[in-house]
């Protein structure tokens, strides 16, 4: 890892290099994804055919074989362990608990000169759930995505995962029985993207696609991008720890390793205004990190991405925060409501030591598909509102209309667009027949 203090007079350059994470894509990737796209849309279901069996070495002969029925979600909801059964239905409850409280509904007022405005409320006709597969199963991903569609009145859910070996785990097919998916898909990567984006002869066309996914996946959304609408380009996760000597540091050393050991680019920051506090999570560090099953993976993404850092003040900390806007963000201080009134940007906010950021990975109840690498700044958390939109409502009487008329003519005038002129005065001039 990396240590730092920004008593250096370097600091702010060194923090800067330690942000900046490679966000390309490589030619390589690029060129792939664009040739899978334009595969896709112009082949439809024999194209899906033919890449599901090149990359998942799942052979059939109809898009129609890879749809999982809803007797199969129901019955992986009914034989996984009961255990595993009832953990998802207590994570669905506190997820829907928390994300009732976004839907968003109708408002009208009348204006000083009695015009009635106001904002409508619709949801999306149908959105695409993309689920990592293979190397791992997220059945806590399918629960955060599907559970706030859901609430915000989304009509139809259609997701798609991939199956290596036409295997996927049942517990993330439970999660689909469980919060309401109503079409599911043994289809990953790329080639699942393109088929949400444009629809096939099998798989139909959704307005916005959301769910994490592997490199391929993020250049894939980001090119259909325009054609339906997405979530957000994830990154490699993060979490920045604050703590002080309130805390156990085996507490903080594992919270860091709790975001390390997703993958090798993953990033895990602390900092803290106590040199021995300082000392003592590097000590906890070493002590706990060669008993990690994940270790490899933990270790590299500490070394290459990890930091350290000694801070001098608590103004210095929330500047740190709000330049790096992490997606995660632990709050583990005695002062925490304090230094939590300094902070502007970060995905989710843990405040105290019990309030692990694990627990939102989970159970706690807001979403885990959280904005990456900075975007915090000027993103928000997947919630009920990404899965409804805002109409603008406008109703003008003969009446209320006439100064709003005046107005308008007047700075289309200014504007030179004449026929924005007379429509404007063409509604004021019916008063006057």
């Amino acid at each position: 890892m990396k240590y730092l203090s920004t008593a250096d007079p370097n600091f702010k350059k060194l923090l800067d290099e330690l942000l900046s994470r490679e966000t390309a894509y490589s030619e390589d990737i690029v060129t792939s994804v664009e040739r899978i796209l334009a595969d896709i849309k112009t082949d439809g279901d024999p194209a899906i055919i033919s890449y599901t069996s090149k990359f998942d070495g799942l052979e059939t002969d109809s898009v129609e074989q890879l749809e999982v029925s809803r007797s199969e979600l129901h019955d992986a909801l009914e034989k996984i362990d009961d255990q595993l059964r009832t953990a998802l239905q207590y994570a669905a409850r506190r997820i829907e608990n928390y994300h009732r409280h976004q839907v968003m509904e109708d408002w009208r007022f009348f204006d000083e000169d009695g015009a009635e405005l106001g904002q409508r409320v619709t949801a999306l006709d149908k959105v695409g759930i993309y689920v990592p597969g293979g190397k791992a199963a997220y059945p806590s991903s399918v629960l955060m995505a599907a559970i706030p569609a859901k609430l915000a009145g989304v009509k139809e859910l259609v997701m798609t995962v991939p199956a290596p070996q036409n295997k996927i785990n049942s517990s993330v097919l439970a999660a689909a029985a469980l919060a309401g998916v109503d079409r599911v898909f043994k289809v990953g990567g790329a080639q699942a993207i393109a088929a949400l984006a444009y629809g096939t002869q099998t798989i139909p066309k959704v307005d916005k696609i959301v769910g994490p996914g592997n490199a391929y996946v993020a250049q894939a959304k980001r090119l259909v991008f325009g054609e339906v609408g997405i979530d957000m380009i994830a990154g490699p996760s993060e979490v920045l720890v604050v703590s002080d000597t309130s805390v156990d540091p085996d507490w903080v050393a594992m919270d860091l390793f709790a975001q390390a050991e997703h993958d090798e680019m993953a990033q895990s920051i602390h900092i803290t205004l106590d040199e021995k506090h300082h000392l003592d999570v590097k000590t906890s560090i070493d002590k706990l990190l060669p008993h990690q099953p994940r270790r490899a993976i933990i270790e590299k993404a500490l070394t290459n991405q990890g930091a350290l850092i000694l801070a001098q003040t608590c103004q210095q900390v929330a500047d740190i925060i709000n330049r790096t806007a992490p997606e995660h963000l632990e709050l583990m201080t005695k002062d925490a409501d304090r230094l939590m009134a300094l902070i502007r940007h970060a995905g989710s906010i843990f405040i105290g030591r019990y309030s692990a950021e694990v627990l939102g990975d989970y159970c706690a109840g807001p979403n885990h598909v959280l904005p990456t690498s900075g975007t915090a700044k000027f993103s928000s958390p997947l919630g009920v509102y990404d899965f409804q939109k805002r109409t603008s409502v406008v109703r003008f009487s003969e009446k209320s209309v006439v100064n709003v008329a005046d107005a308008a003519a007047y700075l289309a005038s200014k504007e030179g667009l004449t026929a924005h002129q007379c429509s404007a005065q063409y509604r004021k001039k019916s008063k006057q027949r």
